[in-house]
Order: structure tokens, then sequence, then C-alpha cells
């Protein structure tokens, strides 16, 4: 489990708290976060680029909860949710903040007074973004995420091979094609209208949250709305605080999330990053004999060939040291990782040294 918080600590887990955000951010007690994700109000400043050409509002939000009267009442707004989210976050805990051009810039500069470390920011491409209608804008076709580890110092959790998987095995870049919300995933009220203006697809909150939590870890949001970060953390075994003043939207939240069964332990867990897994030095599978001294790599081009030396070290040419100083010298890189570059013919099919150190490990 990590770094999940016990049992028995004190913190409200797994619940749907409902009041003002800042308030009950400030009942909970300092570093008990691994995550959180805060989809906050918009401040939409200019309503009229979202309607039709009778001038009805298509999609916007016009709801109390996203009025302020000015740029310096949801700067202060969001400045005191946004510290008291720094407050509650584990040292090398992240936060997702996500918005659309009236606000994410703003959000941006206050993350970083705050003394977040932005790490990266997404691009959510919408597969099947609202039109518009008015003629006199380019389609609104993203929104921007931002993640950001609680400060420069913070050890954070990236799981990047799990990205990668998801990915068909190809590195997880920072712009996201997922449709909205949309079918039976949209909640409705009783006349069949949207329930929220602005729920979120459950797809992307899954690629939040596989990418920076484990199992049992802790997930926050400040803004939650009708449930998808509670119910997507349920699901993939993750514990979930969520705030919302609205009591209709706290009420279908609870529902939402008491109709999730959670995954199968086996099925919630993710591939390991390159810091978690043990370390395990060349010079180890060599004096254990899974390569011997004498063995022959080679790369998957068979561009190369080396031998390997009672030490450790393995020579190819002129090049001699390291798996990975001679795999970058071979190829007049800077750098290179040794153990994906080399391999082993075994069998009739080349093996990468990373398989036989995996196995080593897991033995």
């Amino acid at each position: 489990m990590g770094r999940a918080v016990a049992e028995g600590s004190g913190i409200p887990l797994d619940r749907v708290l409902v009041g003002d955000c800042v308030a009950l951010l400030r009942s909970l007690p300092d570093g008990c976060i691994d995550a959180i994700f805060a989809d906050p109000p918009y401040n939409l400043q200019l309503r009229g680029s979202l309607q039709r050409p009778d001038h009805s509002l298509v999609d916007a939000v016009d709801e109390e909860w996203d009025r302020f009267p000015d740029f310096a009442a949801y700067d202060a707004f969001c400045r005191s949710w946004l510290a008291e989210c720094r407050r509650v976050l584990k040292k090398d805990g992240t936060i997702w903040v996500i918005g659309a051009y009236h606000n994410i810039f703003r959000l941006g500069v206050a993350l970083q007074d705050l003394g977040f470390w932005i790490l990266n920011d997404v691009i959510w491409r919408k597969a099947n973004p609202m039109p518009n209608f008015r003629g006199r804008r380019f389609t609104n076709a993203h929104e921007t995420l931002i993640w950001a580890a609680r400060s420069r110092d913070s050890r954070y959790r990236f799981n990047y091979q799990a990205m990668k998987a998801l990915n068909d095995d190809v590195q997880m870049r920072s712009d996201w094609f997922i449709p909205l919300c949309t079918g039976q995933e949209r909640l409705r009220d009783a006349k069949g209208a949207k329930l929220h203006p602005t729920q979120k697809p459950e797809a992307l909150l899954h690629r939040v949250i596989l990418s920076c939590t484990a199992p049992g870890e802790v997930v926050l949001d400040p803004f939650l709305g009708t449930g998808t970060t509670a119910a997507v953390a349920r699901r993939l075994g993750r514990r979930f605080i969520g705030i919302e003043q609205d009591p209709t939207y706290a009420a279908a939240a609870e529902a939402r999330i008491a109709a999730v069964e959670p995954l199968p332990e086996e099925a919630a867990r993710i591939l390991p990053s390159r810091r978690e897994q043990p370390r395990l030095p060349f010079g180890a599978l060599v004096e254990r004999g899974i390569i011997p001294p004498g063995a022959r790599l080679t790369d998957r081009l068979r561009r190369w060939e080396a031998v390997v030396a009672a030490d450790g070290t393995i020579t190819c040419g002129r090049a001699r040291g390291s798996i990975h100083g001679v795999a970058a010298a071979v190829q007049d890189a800077p750098s290179c990782n040794g153990w994906v570059f080399w391999h082993i013919e075994e069998g009739g099919r080349l093996r990468m040294l990373d398989e036989f150190r995996r196995e080593a490990l897991a033995g």
C-alpha cells in the first residue's frame, strides 16, 4: 500500500463532505493527502461565446458558485483554497488543476506564487467539442490541466511505466484525446437535463489518478461535483475525500460512488516506476552466473557485439566499461541505458538484458 493512510487516523476517508471547501479543507490535518484533483469554478467572463444564434446558453456555467464580481475576488478565493491544498498535501504529493482560458492562467500564477512546482501542463483535447455557434471564434476544443508538485524538492510519484503501458507501450504525451462525458455516464436530473454542466469524463480521471498514485493512497477533490474523482478513485483501489457545497450534487455523488465496485487487488496493481524498483548491478548477474563471463552481447539490430568480463565490464572494440558506458560510446551518444540496449541470443531469439534483471529480482 506504499504511503497509504492508516485506518483510525481520524481523517474522513471515503466520504463526501458537504459545505464550503476552504472551511472543510481547514478541518483536515497537515500532510494527509497523496494527490489532489481540483476542477474549480471557471469564473466565466464571456458567456456570449457559448451562445446559440438565438442567444440561449449552450452548456455554459451560470450558477451561483461560478459568479465572482471581479478578478480580484476570484484570485483571492483561488489562493485561499490552493493554500489549504498545499498544507494538506504530503511533502511528496502532487496536485492537478483543470481549467479553460477563462481561469487557467490565473490559477497557474497562483500555484507558482504559493510555492508549488509545475511539472506539466496537459492539454485535454476533446474528441467531441461544443461548436462555436456564433462563428466569431475558433471552436474551443480543449481544456488545460496543470500538474504540480507540492514544492521543487518533492520526490513526487510518476507512474511512468503504467502510463507507457496504457499508451500501447509508447511514452505518454502531454496532449490527451478523450471524449466529453456523454451517454449513460452523464448524470441527469428528473427532467432529463444534465445534472452538472461541467461533469468530467471518467476516462480523464482514470488517467490522472493512475499517473500519480498507488493503490491505498488518498485522493482529494475539493470541488467534487457529481463525484467523478471519487468514483474512479474507489474503482482503482484508492481512498478518497470529496468536498462539495451543493447538497444536490453531493447526494448524486454519494449514490454514484456507492454503486462502484472496487477492482480486485490484482487488477488495481500498476507497473512500478524505475525509482521504486530494487537496484541490481549488472555485475550481480555475472557473479551469479546468470550472464557468465565470456557471454556475448549484441544490440537489437546486431550492429555491435560486446564480450562480458569477470568484473561485470564489457568490451566492444576499443570501448571497455559498464554496459551503459559502452552502449553510449559505440553510438557516440552522451548516455544510454545498457539494460535495454544490449541483448543476448537465447533459444533463437534476442532477449534484452533487462529481462534477465527482472527475473533475478523476482526470484
